[in-house]
């Protein structure tokens, strides 16, 4: 429906409280806000690295991206410490409805002329049908691509298969083409064809207007607001693994690592999503996280198979996949038939605050209930990404302290001093106010980035810079190699989280630190996974002492769908 240049965006009664609201009209993403004065809408996306700026906080009367904190005026738009200032379109309220004219944020984006084709740029030499893909080990594909990339420069091309594929790791062209997503690019077809596979079709790999209602939902449940009310499920995860690790310290065992972090981010993320205490901390044996150990590399490994034989012949491993996808799917359909029966049973009581619970009630834009496929991939989604991607950055965190125990003495002196006699941060402003341990995981992840690799896709014939990008070319993001030149951080080699605390003394390129990605569908686990590092480290490095056993150089780089720490053990023993 539209009032002359005006279109609905939102019924008034989806509104509740200042927001802000991401919305969006003709295509176009909204931040919108209620203030004193009434409603207001500006460009929805940061200037800074795209991220949704409707997916950010109130604060005072500043809208403040959740990405890297930048304040926008309520009044005016203007940024506060910055020249740059939001755009802002009309916006009214009618018969219960908000309707906004985007017109005047309808810019025509300024067009390079295309000067290079694809088969202009360098690249190693392609076998025909199968292209480069033999020369790819699925367990170090990023360091393969890394390779090529110091070889052959910053964009390459090569072949996956009969397809031609180009290689971006220069931050503008990343940007890029990360901001201009979900229009112009979108995940691999290769990628979400074997989740739909499995039957996932969640706001990880759905594309559009589909996305956008999933994405709302989501980001709510991961905010750093609802995180105050849930950060006591963190706390409990975490004193519940201290008492795990005292007993392994007490018995000098040695710390599968890795394993012990996917218990705790496995726990938390099923408080919060679920409202489900599994509690695999202090019992071995869990049958749905062993499950869930096999479906990401399961996963990665077909995303870069030759010959997808899976789809025609299956192996002991396919079928063995096949059994863990049924087994969590229906562990999934029976948490939300339990929180249906919990919605239609809780009438007038106070609501429970889960993802699930929410997810449940919630309903689309055209006011449908969402149904058990989308939820249940939804679930699936939150629970691999919160098990594997948080465990991986503390593991590799934990590894380069090892290397580096004078970092893990200040974590530790930080914690005394912050936290007293608590044995983890009491609340989420404790946990927030660990700058030692903020930088210490900062550091961590530029240097050892869990998503090393981000293959995209063009929708449209499209450029990157003065490269033609035919629809349907896959594009490798290659995250790491400019975080580690000095063009873009001071001693980009060394490990240096006080880069993180101190003003910079050279050069200090955010938009070359991408842990979560960028632009509009910038990970909404952000906020949740800096608290559980901030709280894990301060956790462990405040009550134990930590000795990796082996060498450094012993400990891999295993890509698997994430890049992880293989071979990582430690010992711990009680700080005194």
């Amino acid at each position: 429906m539209k009032i002359a240049s005006f279109t609905r965006v939102a019924n008034v009664s989806e509104l509740v409280g200042p927001g802000p609201f991401a919305l969006s009209a003709d295509g176009v993403d909204l931040a919108v806000v209620h203030t004193q004065d009434g409603w207001r809408a500006f460009e929805g996306r940061c200037p800074h690295l795209g991220a949704l700026l409707g997916e950010g906080e109130i604060e005072g009367g500043y809208l403040v991206c959740r990405n890297h904190r930048w304040r926008f005026d309520l009044a005016s738009g203007q940024r506060t410490g910055g020249p740059e200032r939001l755009a802002s379109c009309a916006i009214v309220e009618r018969n219960g409805a908000i309707f906004a004219d985007v017109s005047s944020l309808k810019h025509g984006a300024e067009k390079q002329t295309a000067a290079r084709k694809l088969h202009e740029l360098p690249g190693p030499r392609a076998l025909p049908f199968v292209g480069n893909l033999h020369q790819i080990d699925q367990k170090s594909v990023h360091l393969v691509l890394e390779r090529w990339a110091a070889r052959y420069g910053s964009v390459y091309t090569f072949r996956l298969g009969r397809d031609r594929a180009v290689a971006v790791s220069d931050p503008r062209l990343i940007d890029h083409v990360l901001r201009e997503r979900p229009e112009a690019f979108r995940r691999s077809s290769t990628l979400d064809r074997i989740l739909v596979e499995v039957g996932t079709r969640g706001v990880f790999n759905a594309e559009g207007d589909v996305w956008r209602p999933q994405r709302k939902l989501t980001v709510a449940a991961l905010s750093q607001r609802h995180l105050r009310d849930v950060y006591p499920h963190i706390k409990t995860v975490a004193e519940r693994l201290h008492r795990r690790w005292r007993g392994l310290a007490s018995a000098g065992a040695d710390a599968e690592i890795v394993e012990e972090l996917k218990r705790f981010t496995v726990d938390v993320t099923m408080l919060i999503v679920f409202g489900h205490d599994a509690n695999t901390v202090e019992q071995d044996g869990d049958d749905i996280t062993e499950r869930l150990s096999v479906l990401l590399p399961t996963i990665s490994r077909r995303l870069f198979a030759p010959v997808p034989t899976w789809r025609f012949l299956r192996l002991p491993r396919d079928r063995h996949f096949d059994r863990c996808i049924a087994e969590v799917r229906s562990w999934l359909s029976q948490l939300i038939a339990d929180a249906r029966k919990r919605a239609a049973a809780a009438a007038g009581e106070p609501e429970r605050s889960s993802f699930l619970d929410a997810m449940v009630k919630a309903t689309d834009e055209n006011g449908r209930a969402y149904c058990d496929d989308v939820i249940a991939s939804n679930l699936f989604i939150l629970l691999l990404a919160g098990e594997d991607t948080t465990a991986n950055s503390l593991a590799w965190a934990i590894h380069l302290l090892a290397d580096h125990p004078e970092w893990a003495r200040r974590i530790g002196t930080e914690a005394d001093s912050l936290l007293r006699d608590a044995i983890a941060p009491g609340d989420l402003d404790a946990a927030n106010a660990l700058p030692v341990a903020s930088a210490v995981a900062n550091e961590a992840m530029r240097l050892k980035p869990v998503a090393p690799v981000l293959l995209m896709e063009a929708n449209v014939d499209t450029s990157i810079a003065d490269i033609e990008i035919p629809r349907g070319t896959v594009v490798a993001i290659l995250s790491r190699p400019a975080a580690l030149t000095d063009d873009h951080f001071v001693e980009a080699q060394a490990f240096r989280p006080q880069r993180w605390l101190e003003p910079p003394d050279g050069a200090h390129d955010l938009s070359a630190h991408i842990p979560f990605g960028s632009g509009p569908r910038m990970c909404p686990g952000r906020a949740l996974a800096l608290v559980e590092m901030n709280t894990l480290l301060a956790l462990l490095y405040k009550n134990y002492e930590v000795e990796r056993q082996g060498r450094s150089e012993d400990v891999r780089e295993d890509f698997g769908f994430v890049m992880s720490p293989t071979g990582l053990k430690v010992r711990l023993r009680p700080r005194v």
